[in-house]
């Protein structure tokens, strides 16, 4: 499906942060963005290629609720080596037809893969538009019921959560150590760019109402969890205008 792609700056452009974002409209088959193809390592955003390789070749597994929902680090590093370490990548990159995405350097560390914001909301299309209609429900229902706190105490409710109306997202966070404060609502490169993997990052990515969003962004050493979070909803706010 040809994608016509315009380039926008955001409104309220985001000091000292590194942001690039695509937005995908279902309706008219448009994307806007910035910076778009800019390879950026995904954090967390590789468990959703996790799951669908594990759907697609293994079958369904009780893991990947908690995978998908809470963003279980435990459950995401058990079905990585499972399903072949950084093959995971290889293969669904390839599957997909994703064109920045890559596996990481150092093996094991699946979430220093590389993506774009192209690539993501690539992903979130073939879940939407390609994939069979088990994988679908299975994805999209446990991005749907995302909790919002994650396994790791911190709280995930940045973004698209706190921009939009009731989307299914999946976020990402690297580089911000243990949470200060943990969350208590816890229910128990194609475009040669070096890739960062020392800048604190922070992800946003799902649909919510006929779009599909990605809003990657790095932020400088010693930046806060919490002083991220607010950052990236702000971009998330900016870009999903009207749309959602």
């Amino acid at each position: 499906m040809h994608l016509l792609l315009t380039m926008a700056l955001l409104a309220t452009p985001v000091p000292t942060t590194t942001a690039s974002y695509a937005v995908y409209d279902r309706i008219t088959h448009t994307l806007t963005g910035r910076d778009v193809h800019k390879p950026i390592r995904s954090a967390s955003l590789v468990k959703i290629l996790i799951a669908i390789e594990q759907l697609e070749t293994r079958g369904d597994d009780p893991r990947i609720e908690p995978m998908l929902r809470a963003s279980d680090d435990y459950a995401a590093s058990e079905l990585w080596v499972e399903n072949g370490w950084e093959q995971v990548v290889v293969r669904t990159a390839e599957r997909l037809g994703l064109k920045d995405t890559r596996p990481p350097e150092r093996r094991g560390m699946w979430g220093y893969t590389a993506v774009s914001a192209y690539d993501v909301v690539k992903i979130y299309r073939y879940v939407l538009e390609d994939a069979k209609p088990k994988v679908r429900r299975t994805i999209i229902g446990h991005l749907q019921r995302a909790e919002k706190c994650a396994s790791d105490g911190f709280d995930q409710s940045f973004g698209l959560p706190s921009a939009t109306w009731r989307p299914a997202f999946k976020q990402g966070w690297s580089g911000f150590g243990d949470p200060v404060k943990p969350c208590v609502d816890r229910p128990r490169p194609r475009v040669q760019w070096d890739l960062d993997l020392k800048s604190p990052a922070m992800h946003t990515s799902g649909t919510c109402l006929f779009s599909i969003v990605a809003v990657l962004t790095l932020h400088p050493e010693g930046t806060t969890y919490e002083q991220a979070a607010k950052r990236v909803t702000r971009v998330t706010e900016e870009v999903t205008k009207y749309r959602c």
